[in-house]
């Protein structure tokens, strides 16, 4: 584990200097994949934070304003400043990274960026620390209403723990909206501990099924894909490593709810979209397959229900019924949900 962790860190610290450095374009995405709202934020940021952003995604879910956000692995602060700006002066964005160097650059543009976003004082902090002990910098059970990562977690040699620090700081209700990327099977050790590999985010990169595994095992019995894009290894000797395997950049989204079941069940319940979230006027997308027309009402499973009932979501939506009267297993089929159905833990 410690051997994998100075890796990492030499990689991030050193070797590293901009994004233009990476031999794969596994963690790196451009922000034009961004939300319109964070989108707006991105000319108020240093070049610099820019520069040395290392993501694979845009992990910024909407109706952030006034939340507390925690970003796992944030680098030189590009979405924790974004997040800054979404969340607003009253809320407030922790930022965690293992590695000097990139926290370097982010403290370095605090006060800045504050007084880009027009606050009196910040609402961002940073803590050098690891993410699979995030007690050790202070962060309290149930004290986070987002947490975020953009391809970190891939990173870590001990994942489990990771994500059972993510359950137990966030707040009963709360949010896991991150980005990372997936393998079709186990990365084999030889590929794992290869330094390039490891840095490139390929050779962490968890087995679709053992996320489903990991992530039933800590609490989160239903997680949902909100995008999935195919990836290249375009770096010769790299992919002489990697060899077949196949690797996929994904956003996720997971809730800390209780009752949530590890099928679809169907209680007859039904939600309607309001078209309130800022920006989706028309439409919001819960995930991949589960896309809300403003005003349209949905037949939807229970653990969906609850998405969108017992989460900060509720302010945009209206469900009808409860879980008292069960009518099996939840019927799957577009002619009940309207929309096709994709890859997910649950089944609909």
């Amino acid at each position: 584990m410690s051997d994998v962790i100075e890796q990492v860190k030499e990689y991030y610290g050193k070797q590293l200097q901009s994004s233009k450095d990476l031999k794969t374009s596994a963690c790196c995405s451009g922000s034009e994949s961004l939300p319109i709202e964070a989108r707006a934020l991105v000319p108020l940021l240093a070049e610099e934070i820019l520069n040395r952003f290392y993501g694979c995604g845009s992990p910024l879910p909407p109706l952030l304003n006034g939340m507390t956000v925690l970003d796992l692995g944030c680098g030189t602060g590009r979405d924790v400043y974004l997040a800054a700006g979404l969340v607003g002066e009253k809320g407030h964005v922790i930022g965690v990274d293992m590695t000097s160097e990139q926290l370097e650059v982010a403290l370095r543009y605090e006060d800045y960026e504050c007084e880009q976003f027009g606050y009196q004082t910040s609402n961002v902090s940073f803590h050098q620390a690891y993410i699979e002990d995030l007690a050790a910098c202070g962060i309290a059970d149930e004290s986070i209403d987002v947490v975020i990562s953009n391809c970190v977690i891939n990173l870590s040699p001990a994942k489990e723990q990771v994500f059972k620090e993510i359950y137990r700081v966030l707040k009963p209700g709360g949010e896991l909206y991150f980005s990372d990327v997936f393998a079709d099977r186990r990365v084999p050790a030889s590929v794992a501990s290869n330094a390039v590999a490891r840095g490139e985010c390929l050779g962490g990169a968890l087995y679709t099924e053992d996320f489903r595994r990991l992530m039933n095992t800590v609490g989160f019995q239903d997680f949902r894909y909100i995008t999935m894009r195919g990836m290249t290894v375009d770096d010769q000797k790299i992919a002489d490593i990697t060899g077949n395997i196949n690797f996929t950049s994904c956003t996720v989204r997971a809730f800390k709810l209780a009752g949530l079941e590890d099928r679809c069940e169907d209680y007859g319940q039904v939600a309607t979209y309001q078209g309130s979230i800022p920006n989706h006027p028309h439409f919001f997308d819960l995930d991949d397959h589960h896309r809300f027309y403003t005003g349209k009402p949905m037949l939807v499973c229970g653990n969906t229900a609850a998405m969108v009932d017992d989460t900060r979501y509720a302010t945009a939506f209206t469900v009808s019924g409860n879980r008292n009267l069960h009518h099996g297993l939840f019927d799957c089929s577009s002619s009940n949900t309207g929309e096709d159905c994709g890859q997910s833990s649950c089944c609909c």
